[in-house]
């Protein structure tokens, strides 16, 4: 079932949209990786998900889509891990430090919700959090036109559709004396690797972060 629905999702963005990608070898990086991107569109996780070749991977998904029977069934297919972004849940995030711990790849949108600008807006710490307690890779995921996907299919237009992924990499170590600062530093870390990978016009928050400025030198 999942190679199934690769294959539907992959023919879909080749057919109905004008797809451009790069560093989509990254998404199969092996052992335990997170893949962090920006967050558009429903659309963003099928595009992403056509993309990889592991079999263990999974994501996150926030609990409000248990209400659709058919985003259900696409993720309960991949293994998805169901979240409330308003409560921090105990047993979520042991399942999600568990599965990273044994190896998987699993995909995050650190911001927790779709953008309703489609520009970037300041992300939540909880990947930093999982990379420091998980030793997991980071793998930065760019992503640019999701959002008119079906805007263009109603016009009968293929939208442009943007898939950067960049290097993988490990954050700075984390010292408990210091951690909301150092968790602080490498969110914004991964949050500019993204945003440099991106139009400008989509780079929002992080637009003049002094990382992402470090980047373009």
């Amino acid at each position: 079932m999942l190679r199934i629905l690769q294959k539907i999702f992959y023919w879909f963005f080749q057919i109905f949209t004008n797809i451009k990608t790069d560093g989509v070898a990254y998404l199969s990086t092996p052992g335990a990786c997170i893949l962090v991107m920006n967050h558009l569109s429903v659309m963003d996780s099928p595009l992403l998900f056509s993309r990889i070749k592991r079999d263990d991977f999974t994501a996150l998904v926030a609990t409000k889509h248990r209400k659709n029977p058919l985003f259900r069934f696409l993720v309960d297919c991949v293994n998805g891990i169901w979240i409330d972004r308003y409560i921090l849940e105990v047993e979520p995030l042991k399942q999600i430090i568990t599965f990273l711990k044994k190896g998987g790849i699993i995909a995050i949108a650190p911001e927790g919700t779709r953008s309703r600008n489609h520009q970037m807006s300041q992300a939540k710490n909880g990947v930093a959090y999982l990379a420091w307690k998980t030793n997991a890779m980071i793998v930065p995921v760019a992503i640019a036109g999701t959002q008119d996907v079906f805007p263009s299919l109603l016009r009968f237009q293929r939208s442009r559709v943007i898939l950067r992924v960049g290097k993988p990499f490990h954050l700075p170590e984390v010292h408990r004396e210091e951690r909301d600062h150092d968790l602080q530093r490498n969110t914004d870390e991964i949050m500019c690797r993204i945003a440099a990978m991106l139009p400008p016009e989509y780079r929002g928050f992080y637009a003049n972060h002094p990382s992402l400025l470090a980047l373009q030198q």
